[in-house]
């Protein structure tokens, strides 16, 4: 989850919040690739979560990241929360799970290069630690339970609210890892057309990357159970936005949407303020019950901004948060999906005839196909299979016409429109054959 946000003055004119969204606008020669995925530590000998404190420890493991590869601690109080380094920053999600959240790069190649040099020194921080990390949608094998909270006020927050307002939401903060790629735009009918592509084909990234049938030591029903999660969460923020396809989507209408989740939180001082429920209206109004007479900066706009979480969001990029997080291959292979079909503006308009025909209901059950089935999913008359394959076509059309030879990062997928089988299929193979119901095998077969 993203952490607190600077820079911002006062908010003096209400056209500044659309105004934050379009200052993203760049022409394409400045377009970038924003890779984030998140994984699960444990300790290696009793494949426990891994704590915040103590001798193997997320504190220990910073720490030495720190010291060894030069990165600058983030701090909140007196615990180092995450990391930061040309560009790129680590972080941690509620439950422990440890996020690389990239640089913004040119190409795939330097995507690639990025994920694997950090996963060596994590590896060479934590081996010695007796910690390892391992790359599924969903905890395999933990209850709620056994999960730490990391020492973040957001989250000590978000965990009271997540319980009220639906079903799943501490699932999803303790108990998930996802992978995402945040990518550019050139005006705000660009962004119309990329977040419309995006949020319609989210239910195919989600099939092709889906990594998560196991969830609490048992087979879930669901390829990917993240996924599953994500729909019982919270109404007010999540979904599929099905106003984005509707006439006059614009900048302004996407801001008119995130004015309407209730607040998290207000950041002062190093401290999150509770403001649970409240209306980010009323603060630009000065009458927020937890800053009365105050009114917001740019910075909570921005911080608001990251309390929603649809399944393509918008800041001063797109971000595509529909996929499980898998091994390094699939890690990587997920940004060149979306980079194929979003920077090339011949695979985009493809991409958008592809799925323009599409209405909310089929894909409101394209999503709960592919959470359910992967690639075996179909709804309203649409395979999942079918709409994956023609996908994977544009987006290898795609990076051909970038010309720099990216096409290779998409191998993963095209073995899965092969066989028809993802990674969770290949897990419940081993998890009914060679593993014989031992699921702690998954901790070894699926490290990072």
């Amino acid at each position: 989850m993203s952490i607190p946000q600077s820079g911002g003055g006062p908010i003096e004119d209400f056209a500044q919040l659309a105004g934050l969204i379009e200052s993203g606008c760049k022409p394409a020669s400045d377009w970038r690739i924003g890779t984030e995925h998140e994984k699960f530590g444990f300790l290696a000998d009793t494949l426990a979560p891994v704590p915040y404190d103590g001798p193997r420890s997320i504190r220990a493991l910073l720490e030495g990241l720190r010291d060894r590869f030069g990165w600058t601690p983030v701090m909140e109080q007196a615990n180092i929360i995450g990391l930061t380094r040309n560009g790129a920053n680590v972080s941690l999600e509620p439950g422990g799970q440890f996020e690389l959240s990239g640089a913004p790069l040119a190409t795939l190649h330097e995507v690639r290069a990025e994920l694997d040099a950090h996963l060596a020194e994590v590896r060479a921080v934590a081996g010695p630690l007796g910690i390892a990390h391992i790359g599924v949608g969903a905890a395999p094998v933990w209850r709620h339970e056994d999960m730490p909270m990391m020492p973040k006020g957001r989250y000590r927050l978000m965990t009271d609210y997540m319980g009220r307002v639906g079903t799943h939401g501490t699932q999803m903060m303790y108990r998930t890892c996802t992978v995402q790629v945040n990518l550019d735009y050139a005006s705000e009918a660009d962004m119309v057309k990329k977040l419309r592509v995006a949020l319609a084909l989210q239910p195919v990234a989600t099939a092709l990357f889906a990594s998560s049938p196991f969830f609490e030591g048992k087979v879930n029903g669901h390829k990917s159970w993240r996924s599953r999660i994500w729909r019982s969460l919270d109404d007010a923020r999540t979904g599929m936005l099905p106003f984005v396809f509707e006439d006059g989507m614009g900048f302004q209408r996407y801001v008119d949407w995130v004015l309407d989740a209730p607040m998290y939180f207000v950041y002062r001082d190093g401290r999150y303020i509770d403001a649970l429920g409240q209306s980010f209206r009323d603060f630009l109004k000065g009458k927020l019950p937890a800053l009365p007479g105050e009114k917001p900066t740019l910075s909570d706009w921005a911080d608001h901004m990251t309390t929603v979480f649809p399944e393509a969001r918008v800041k001063k990029y797109i971000e595509m948060r529909g996929a499980d997080v898998g091994d390094a291959a699939h890690i990587a292979a997920l940004p060149a999906f979306w980079v194929g079909l979003m920077y090339d503006q011949s695979a985009l308009d493809a991409a958008w005839d592809l799925v323009r025909g599409l209405d909310a209901d089929t894909r409101e059950g394209l999503r709960v196909a592919a959470s359910v089935a992967a690639l075996q999913g179909e709804a309203g008359g649409v395979k999942l299979l079918d709409l994956a394959r023609a996908a994977v076509s544009l987006s290898q059309a795609g990076l051909a016409a970038r010309g720099l030879d990216e096409q290779r990062h998409l191998a993963p997928l095209v073995e899965s429109l092969r066989t028809g089988k993802v990674q969770a299929d290949r897990w419940l193979e081993r998890f009914a054959g060679e593993w014989r119901g031992d699921l702690g095998r998954i901790y070894a077969e699926a490290r990072l």
